[in-house]
């Protein structure tokens, strides 16, 4: 039985840490928070690891390995923590491949080949692999962000094995690092093993070769003739019959085993090349078990994949912003369930010819007209991403109740697959539950999860129940109980009543030949835990809410404690969207740093530890939660799209609330807050604020007592700034609307809401701004008191505002995003009730409006093309499309948006000395490259206030708000 040779340190243990700074080059994290941001996975467990270190290079990972092995500290290598069943949590050194370890070594383009490193993401490796016509095949829902060795220790397989098979049919050698520090690697060897492989290497491989031999008989009997099949060691690649059928790659061995026989240095993957047309038929049907029965005629059409979306996820898809609109194309009347049927080749007509016979087998079952062809590309990403985003739409239930991940991936015959479906359906009703159901129709492996509250006990007792029944209902169907996602804890203890004593004995003997201390990844695969040890839980039986935490702002639309806050912070099921390598706004403070610190999942983690008093009391405010949101730029991009809704930027303002009370704000934070005060004094007398950025050495001396950083200039206050009295005051009559002039534009860029006002009335409107009383400061949404969490002033100024822009019905019109969206955001948080609600149904972006109303405007040409940035919360809010659309209201103007995350401006954020380097890098990620590529003649366009400054700041490139290109195209 594997033992550590010594007792392992207690967890943060300072010496060992101090050890690995110095004997390694990697990033040791060791604080309380850097552990409970890598206690949990998406599974449902949570267990504390002894630290963390992120290697620069495959030397580091050996030295700790070599330290760890000293000082008898279990290892536990992790790629993006996604795993589903606990693989990637345990009391270890968790080694984190990400930052650092995701490069790829080579490409082959005519073998077909490539070798990476373990930390590169499956989405990066492919868009990599492009410009040579190939891509590696193995497609997880989480391909923008699991890592290849993350993908290779679970054997994971994707919606297209049907096609290429599993990890272990693709990844062709590992160059291994084994626990006794040796180094080898496992590939396709012959019987007779040459003098080049190392004495104790070759007495391993001889006693697999052994065992494999002398278990044959019992691996035929026993192992599941499935092809989704990834629990336990895969002995049947040691067989001397899978030798014989070239099937005895000892690098198999190694995949699907969880980080408990060696470390991947470098993974050799067979690629394929890309077929580049595709077409998708969205059969429907009228009951899951008519869509089950089907399943096994559509799959002799030969299809890449064949994919189930079930009632639920109908429902709760419809229920979230981003995939409303997705969901309804895809859905013909009221199906309850669909499977989406997916064709891939070289041209279009095979392809269309597959749709016809599709449509003729859907008829001669008996649905005749139940197809949805989709061709168009563009539908069939937003299909992909409603698809992958499968799991994250289940987990979208709001209340402690959530589909559970525990029997997820269990795969039966394709023929068995309704009866299989239905019996276990009838098992979850018994027990007062049901079950969400998604995926891989085409291979028998269908995602389910009970619902079932984790924190109940009862619960807790009914998922063991719900799993040795449904376990036993797989043994009858022979079928496999772990079908792409491993065995973690949640299965790992029953693997010996899936494969019998004798098996599981084996699994343990292959176990200790390559690790005979228990260093890596110990009691995962063999000498499991309980699967419902409440001890290893996230929800563990002392979890519970700090009472003393009242919240700022209103949560209640999340049940549960704190007002809904921890509801609302628990939505985040680690699943690690915002790890995304591409595409969208999230998580720009992680794409620029790379750091589990500054993503979204480490925040909400470190928000669920604060406030169930797991980082102490008073958590909330302290230095652990401060470090961990420092970075967050506020982008709302998580509002968006984080399919669980985890809105970071609200959350932000808690915990920087909390600490203001607790701390208060420095002279900087408040001088920043109260900008909108103070800015009417500073417009009169322009010239003093400008001093900074004209005389030397002030901006130096601004750096070292305000903290703005001495080579950024700073934005110039207008002496011609806006003033109300250039507008009439609102009467609310017909055709009227308010204007809201922010304050960036009102003292910084006037000439932008002279443009608004300017456009309105061109269009036929009556422009009016709604006035604070005589003599009073103008009117002011508090964004800027918001970031710095002065919520009490920021409310304030909320109720000052709300008071009176509701006095008239007319739409409120801002062209600010982070001012105007605001009042549709935070005041109905801060101001709960109908006045809120309803001011926020009215407020509206100028782009917004046009694209709403749709009225004339005479328009001349003004440029060849306008290449326009998005402001984040443009996008967190679905408004950047209007702004596309009122720059395509100019004739002869081409409008290119630019595909960019946060500018890294973000407000005050750019400005400040300590960020000045990561908001360059966000800017650098793709805005600022494609403004340099633009032609000197075209127009550079961002709503920003921010953005513009970034742009001119870092390209010397002017960027215009696109209300000043419309009025420039006024005939």
């Amino acid at each position: 039985m594997n033992v550590m040779t010594k007792a392992a340190p207690r967890i943060g243990d300072s010496r060992l840490g101090d050890r690995l700074r110095r004997e390694t080059g990697g990033e040791v994290l060791w604080t309380a928070g850097d552990r409970g941001r890598y206690a949990t996975d998406a599974s449902i467990y949570q267990i504390e690891p002894v630290g963390v270190l992120v290697p620069r290079s495959i030397a580091d990972v050996e030295a700790a390995m070599a330290i760890c092995r000293e000082e008898g500290v279990p290892v536990l290598p992790r790629g993006g923590g996604t795993s589903q069943c606990g693989q990637t949590v345990n009391r270890a050194l968790v080694i984190d491949c990400t930052k650092h370890l995701r490069d790829v070594v080579a490409v082959d383009p005519d073998a077909r080949t490539a070798t990476v490193r373990p930390g590169i993401a499956l989405g990066a490796l492919n868009d990599a692999l492009k410009r040579h016509g190939l891509f590696f095949p193995v497609d997880p829902s989480t391909w923008a962000r699991c890592t290849i060795g993350g993908m290779a220790g679970n054997n994971s397989c994707g919606s297209k094995s049907i096609r290429y098979g599993l990890m272990a049919d693709n990844v062709l050698g590992i160059d291994a690092l084994l626990a006794d520090g040796s180094r080898f690697r496992f590939a396709d060897l012959p019987d007779n093993l040459g003098a080049d492989v190392p004495s104790g290497i070759a007495d391993l491989i001889q006693r697999l070769r052994a065992l494999g031999a002398r278990e044959a008989e019992e691996i035929a009997a026993r192992f599941p003739e499935q092809l989704r099949r990834v629990g336990g060691y895969n002995l049947d690649a040691l067989t001397p019959a899978a030798r014989a059928a070239g099937r005895g790659n000892l690098a198999r061995l190694l995949v699907g085993s969880e980080g408990t026989l060696a470390f991947s240095a470098a993974l050799d993957l067979r690629l394929w090349p890309i077929k580049p047309r595709k077409a998708l038929g969205i059969c429907q049907f009228p009951s899951f078990r008519a869509a089950m029965a089907a399943s096994q005629h559509l799959v002799t059409l030969d299809p890449e994949a064949v994919e189930l979306v079930d009632r639920t996820m109908i429902d709760l898809g419809r229920s979230i912003p981003i995939y409303r609109a997705t969901i309804d194309r895809m859905v013909r009347g009221e199906p309850d369930s669909l499977l989406i049927v997916e064709f891939h080749g070289q041209e279009d007509a095979p392809l269309a010819a597959a749709l016809d016979r599709l449509e003729e087998m859907m008829a001669d079952l008996g649905y005749p007209g139940s197809v949805v062809r989709c061709i168009d590309p563009g539908f069939q990403a937003a299909v992909a991403e409603v698809r992958e985003a499968g799991l994250n739409i289940m987990m979208s239930m709001k209340g402690d109740g959530k589909p559970v991940s525990f029997i997820e991936d269990c795969a039966v015959a394709l023929p068995d697959l309704a009866n299989y479906t239905e019996r276990l359906n009838a098992v979850f009703e018994r027990h007062g539950t049901r079950g969400t159901w998604y995926a891989h129709a085409s291979v028998g492996c269908l995602h389910v999860r009970p619902v079932l509250n984790m924190k109940d006990p009862g619960d807790v007792r009914r998922m063991r129940e719900i799993a040795e029944e449904c376990f036993a209902l797989v043994r009858e169907y022979k079928g496999s109980h772990s079908g792409e996602h491993g065995d973690g804890i949640v299965r790992s203890e029953f693997n010996e009543p899936m494969f019998g004593p004798r098996i599981a004995r084996a699994f343990e003997a292959v176990k200790d030949a390559f690790d005979p201390a228990g260093l890596l990844n110990p009691g995962r695969v063999v000498r499991a835990p309980k699967m419902d040890d409440r001890s290893l839980f996230r929800y563990h039986p002392d979890y519970a809410a700090d009472a003393a935490v009242t919240p700022a702002l209103d949560w209640s639309a999340w049940p549960g404690p704190q007002g809904g806050l921890l509801g609302a912070v628990e939505m985040c099921n680690n699943n690690g969207t915002c790890r995304k390598f591409d595409a969208g706004v999230m998580c720009p403070s992680f794409r620029a740093t790379r750091d589990e610190q500054h993503l979204t999942r480490g925040r909400a983690n470190t928000l669920r530890l604060a406030l169930t008093g797991q980082l102490g009391p008073d958590a909330l405010a302290s230095e652990e939660v401060h470090a961990a949101l420092r970075l967050c730029v506020s982008c709302k991009g998580c509002r968006r799209e984080c399919p669980t809704g985890v809105d970071m930027a609200k959350m932000k303002i808690e915990a920087m609330a909390a600490r203001a009370r607790k701390h208060g704000i420095n002279a900087k934070d408040r001088l920043i807050a109260t900008l909108p005060r103070w800015a009417p004094f500073a417009s009169k007398a322009p010239f003093l604020a400008a001093a900074r950025d004209r005389i030397p050495g002030l901006a130096s001396l601004s750096e070292r007592l305000f903290g703005f950083a001495a080579e950024r200039s700073l934005p110039r206050f207008r002496r011609d700034a806006f003033r109300d009295s250039e507008l009439p005051a609102p009467d609310g009559r017909e055709g009227e609307v308010i204007l809201y002039p922010d304050a960036f534009n009102r003292y910084f860029e006037p000439e932008n809401l002279r443009a608004a006002a300017r456009v309105l009335a061109a269009a036929g409107y009556r422009v009016a701004v709604a006035r604070p009383p005589k003599g009073a400061r103008p009117l002011d949404e508090g964004r800027t008191l918001l970031a710095a969490g002065l919520v009490e002033e920021a409310r304030a100024e909320a109720r000052r505002t709300l008071e009176a822009l509701s006095s008239f019905p007319s739409p409120v019109i801002g062209i600010e995003p982070s001012s105007l969206l605001t009042l549709r955001d935070e005041f109905p948080a801060l101001l709960p009730g109908e006045a809120a609600r309803a001011l926020a149904d009215r407020a509206l972006l100028l782009s917004e409006f046009l694209a709403r109303e749709k009225p004339r405007l005479a328009l001349k040409p003004v440029a060849p093309a306008a290449h326009i940035h998005g402001h984040c919360h443009q996008k967190s809010f679905g408004a950047f499309p209007a702004a596309v659309a009122m720059l395509s209201l100019v004739p002869g103007l081409k409008v290119m948006p630019i595909t960019s995350s946060c500018c890294g401006m973000a407000g005050s954020f750019g400005y400040e000395a300590e960020n000045l380097a990561v908001s360059k890098a966000m800017a650098e990620l793709s805005l600022l490259p494609a403004v340099r590529a633009a032609p000197a003649d075209h127009l550079i366009v961002a709503d920003g206030t921010s953005c513009r400054h970034q742009i001119a700041d870092l390209s010397g490139r002017t960027a215009l708000h696109s209300v000043r290109v419309l009025e420039m195209a006024l005939a």
